[in-house]
């Protein structure tokens, strides 16, 4: 049961001294059964007038700091220790529980449909059916396809055959755009990924957090993704409940992986959003430092370089 500590530092600098609006922050990880909070410490400089802390309808907890007065600089630093305990991604279901048959969409039970609607729905247009034709590249052409196997292959063909690279503009790359450029960042590789499963009628959300990388004596292939916040998907499958995958890493299931934020679209999960007042011009930019080590990282260092 390793321990993890991360430590997340969001510093914004302005030219003069500016006014700020609330702020709301998605930084608190989410606990469960595979990771087990042990520490938190939230500073922000200046120090808010308010602070308090609220669930949103998914359960991710959302800080809000409320400022009064001006100042030139405004800084987050979230660190927190937890326990992360990865967990079989299927656990012991059969793999052939799950299955998609070919020609319609996978149906969910009665009771379960009404929750998931809202994660099965596409949120990016595909006129002329590209993206749904490459999901069904991983469905057998006739019969029952177990989705256990599809969607370990769709992770492991994203991770195979597309060029990551850093962006640190805001926001998300089309599915399409993805497709046809062949590469993206890490938020980009979870969409396409999501877009495609949700045309095959699963329910699929995106899930922001943080990535661990061991050090080379622990592991063969260092991990890709860190420095900013890193991205991958959970899908829902009857017989196992949300499974977390990484199309970015090729990793199926929550190995490396630390869960903060879970929603169904990836403009909702924002590690940190507000408003300021001054000048255009005032804004000078924002410094973004992102550490995740482990005991095992203290005995044998490794840095996380990539931006996700």
């Amino acid at each position: 049961m390793p321990v993890l500590s991360v430590r997340h530092l969001t510093r914004y600098r302005y030219r003069n001294p500016v006014a700020f609006g609330d702020h709301r922050m998605m930084l608190r990880p989410r606990e469960g059964c595979d990771q087990r909070l042990l520490s938190s410490t939230l500073l922000i400089a200046p120090t808010p007038i308010q602070l308090r802390y609220v669930q949103d309808v998914l359960g991710n907890w959302i800080g809000v700091a409320r400022f009064q007065g001006r100042a030139s600089e405004l800084s987050f630093e979230s660190q927190f220790t937890l326990d992360h305990t990865p967990l079989p991604a299927f656990g012991d279901v059969p793999g052939h529980v799950d299955v998609y048959e070919a020609g319609r969409p996978f149906a969910y039970s009665t009771d379960d449909l009404p929750d998931l609607v809202q994660s099965i729905a596409p949120q990016h247009e595909d006129p002329d059916g590209v993206l749904a034709r490459w999901a069904l590249r991983f469905v057998k052409p006739s019969g029952a396809t177990c989705l256990q196997h599809l969607l370990a292959e769709m992770t492991q063909a994203i991770y195979a055959d597309f060029r990551y690279g850093k962006r640190f503009e805001r926001g998300v790359q089309t599915p399409l755009t993805t497709l046809e450029s062949g590469g993206g960042t890490c938020r980009d590789f979870a969409v396409l990924m999501i877009e495609a499963v949700r045309s095959l009628g699963l329910a699929a959300q995106f899930v922001s957090g943080y990535i661990h990388s061991p050090s080379r004596k622990q592991v063969a292939v260092e991990r890709t993704g860190g420095g900013h916040t890193h991205a991958w998907l959970r899908v829902y499958l009857p017989s196992c409940g949300w499974v977390e995958f990484d199309p970015t890493n090729g990793i199926v299931g929550n190995t490396d992986l630390i869960r903060v934020a879970v929603v169904r679209d990836a403009r909702l999960a924002p590690p940190v959003h507000g408003t300021w007042a001054g000048f255009p011009t005032d804004y000078l930019g924002m410094d973004v430092e992102v550490d995740v080590t482990s005991i095992e990282d203290h005995l044998a260092p490794s840095l996380v370089t990539a931006f996700g």
